[in-house]
């Protein structure tokens, strides 16, 4: 089968060498020419056979609809666009009737897997039609993790369900990390624990809590024993605060995802406003000491 894939940063690249080691034909288009395989995406469109499709690996927002808005002017009716980035799953609709009035297919495709794809394979929530997903069916074939299909793929639902799927997904991500990261701290601060990266590898096989993030939590620390060369400062991407605001939307608690989210806002305070307002209100209260600023 043959595929247009736009976009081809790490996972992106990774994924056009994935599909391409399953003996697919991949077409790749990046605005870097060091990494590209054709110059545009109108050449991108002239070096696919009809009926195309093209899958959108660039960054969520802005970048992706303008990406899609292109191709809608670009390719064909009968044509497919798969977008498996990390857009927000209400910009999933808006393309799809774009690209239907146009004659084009549209399927949402959330990826995970990260740099790691390459070698074990990426979990696939998809969203679309049943004829659409059938057609492209051989690339998430390439894709996923070898073995049985239905534990590495999924068809959610209609349109927007792939990428709600993986909203849902790196939120969970959010909570099962801020444990990990809780537990090693408590790990470090007790003397008792003399082995604390042994410790957390023991953990590796056999436990409830055995998982691939502890199995890297470890790869880490053997590589940056202490963490020491890194900061706690953590970005988020965008969707765990999707999450959080699907769980009030919905009036579900969440209130470790919630939480794992907004400890990453905290790590980028050098000083907190909140809690001198706090240290400030003991103080008022309760006459207790408050450290003075230099």
């Amino acid at each position: 089968m043959q595929l247009g894939l736009i976009g081809l940063g790490k996972m992106g690249a990774n994924m056009r060498q994935r599909i391409r080691n399953a003996g697919h034909e991949v077409v790749g288009y990046d605005p870097r020419p060091e990494v590209t395989d054709v110059p545009s995406l109108e050449a991108l469109a002239e070096a696919l056979s009809a009926p195309r499709t093209v899958w959108v690996m660039v960054p969520a927002g802005e970048p992706t609809r303008d990406t899609v808005r292109k191709l809608a002017e670009i390719l064909e009716p009968g044509d497919l666009v798969i977008d498996g980035g990390n857009s927000r799953y209400t910009d999933d609709q808006v393309n799809a009737e774009l690209l239907s009035g146009k004659g084009i297919g549209y399927l949402d495709c959330g990826v995970s897997g990260g740099v790691w794809g390459l070698e074990n394979g990426y979990g696939l929530m998809v969203g679309g039609s049943d004829a659409d997903v059938e057609r492209a069916l051989p690339i998430f074939d390439a894709l996923r993790p070898e073995g049985v299909r239905e534990d590495g793929f999924a068809h959610s639902g209609p349109v927007g369900a792939g990428h709600y799927a993986k909203m849902i997904h790196n939120g969970i991500e959010y909570g099962l990390m801020q444990a990990y990261g809780e537990g090693y701290d408590l790990l470090e601060a007790e003397p008792l624990i003399e082995n604390v990266a042994g410790t957390l590898r023991a953990w590796s096989k056999g436990t409830v809590v055995r998982s691939w993030l502890l199995d890297l939590l470890v790869k880490a620390l053997e590589e940056d024993p202490g963490l020491q060369e890194i900061t706690g400062y953590t970005e988020d991407s965008g969707e765990g605060r999707w999450t959080v605001e699907e769980a009030i939307r919905h009036s579900v608690p969440a209130p470790v995802i919630a939480a794992a989210l907004f400890a990453r806002f905290q790590s980028r305070q050098d000083d907190s406003d909140t809690m001198k307002a706090v240290s400030a209100l003991r103080n008022q209260f309760g006459g207790h000491a408050v450290r003075r600023a230099d």
